[in-house]
């Protein structure tokens, strides 16, 4: 079934992570999207994520048609693990690869306007392999130095139009209106209050290899136009650090409107991921938000990476603040450093005191290059 008619204007609101879903997105791994050491432990994680997440609301779980055995199968056991409500959790056909639905995903938001306050819209950024869809065969695809699988076209054309699919095929309440945007990022890239501030790299927006056409303000013009935000805090991020161009979700992330955690690199870490953690704190220091507020900043220490087992590079992905609100809950990743998992676990509970904070184990994700949020996306729970 078609979508509703597309929409170039009128104004719309990301809101506050903590608002309430109708469901959540997550993407079961295609064998072609990650390298074969990873492919397992992933898969599992996904599943442990379902698991843990059908306990607070409805999981729609993206699979390609030969892996919906394997998929359920695999919640079925995780929810004796993490127990949940495996009825709670769909297990969808769909021609999809990568499980970084973050990003591949599209971005729900609200209407503005008094008319559209009952509807459903989704932005489509067009995901373009993190900027490098036209020559992926020329970028590592991690640093590990493992052999990762090249995706054909089709499998990249499958990426591109993951969003758009998805929008298409939700059609539960209601229809879904494709809200279409000149820029091309991923949600990973954005981080939101609800109340008019958005955190971002420039690194990984303001970056020829996604909007080579446009100036700064008119990319500002555009994120004000359909995330609904009135001050955009920038950080300098760096190019080609990661291959995301350092997403701003791997670094800092909002509790509630003026509460922020930021994640500081383990001593072990590579400089120039520590210089981007004291980046991000100085600005932040110096700033406020759209409400004129100052920042109360909660640092969140990162695991030992060597807590994930033999690493093949320096700088997997263990940061707590790429967590996941859920209706009444929060998803912490835990990654097996016993000392920072319980300290993360502590400070969690303390600063969401109205939820359950429910810890979840992940391996395959942070080698991969992702925690939880990255391989998350909600569906806004209509207004009303």
């Amino acid at each position: 079934m078609a979508s509703a008619s597309l929409k170039s204007a009128g104004k719309y609101l990301y809101p506050r992570e903590t608002s309430r879903h109708a469901a959540t997105i997550l993407g079961f791994p295609s064998k072609v999207s990650i390298a074969p050491a990873y492919y397992e432990s992933a898969c599992t994680d996904i599943a442990n994520l379902a698991a843990a997440i059908s306990a607070h609301e409805p999981v729609r779980l993206y699979t390609r048609p030969e892996d919906v055995l394997k998929a359920n199968s695999m919640v079925g056991q995780a929810v004796t693990k993490y127990p949940g409500d495996s009825s709670n959790v769909s297990v969808i056909p769909f021609l999809t690869n990568h499980l970084w639905v973050r990003d591949t995903g599209p971005v729900y938001v609200h209407g503005v306007d008094e008319y559209a306050r009952k509807q459903r819209f989704a932005i489509n950024f067009r995901f373009s392999e993190w900027g490098r869809k036209d020559d992926i065969g020329d970028h590592d695809r991690a640093a590990d130095g493992l052999e990762w699988p090249v995706m054909e076209s089709e499998q990249l054309q499958e990426n591109t139009t993951f969003a758009q699919r998805v929008i298409e095929s939700d059609v539960s309440p209601s229809p879904v209106t494709t809200v279409e945007s000149k820029l091309c990022l991923e949600g990973g890239a954005l981080v939101v209050d609800g109340e008019g501030t958005l955190l971002a790299t420039e690194s990984s927006i303001l970056n020829e290899n996604r909007n080579p056409n446009l100036s700064r303000a008119e990319i500002e013009d555009e994120l004000r136009r359909v995330l609904g935000v009135e001050k955009i805090i920038w950080f300098p991020g760096k190019k080609d650090l990661d291959v995301t161009d350092v997403h701003a979700d791997a670094e800092v992330n909002f509790i509630r409107p003026g509460v922020i955690v930021l994640s500081r690199p383990h001593s072990s870490a590579p400089q120039e991921w520590i210089t981007v953690y004291k980046q991000i704190r100085e600005i932040l220091e110096q700033s406020v938000d759209a409400k004129g507020r100052h920042f109360e900043i909660h640092t969140v220490n990162e695991p030992n990476p060597r807590c994930l087992g033999e690493l093949f590079y320096e700088e997997p992905a263990t940061n707590y603040v790429n967590f996941y609100f859920v209706n009444g809950g929060l998803i912490l990743p835990q990654f097996g450093d016993s000392q920072r998992d319980q300290e993360a676990l502590d400070l969690f509970e303390r600063l969401c005191p109205d939820r359950v904070v429910r810890p979840v184990h992940v391996t395959g994700l942070p080698l991969a290059g992702g925690v939880i949020h990255c391989a998350t996306q909600p569906i806004l729970a209509t207004e009303v």
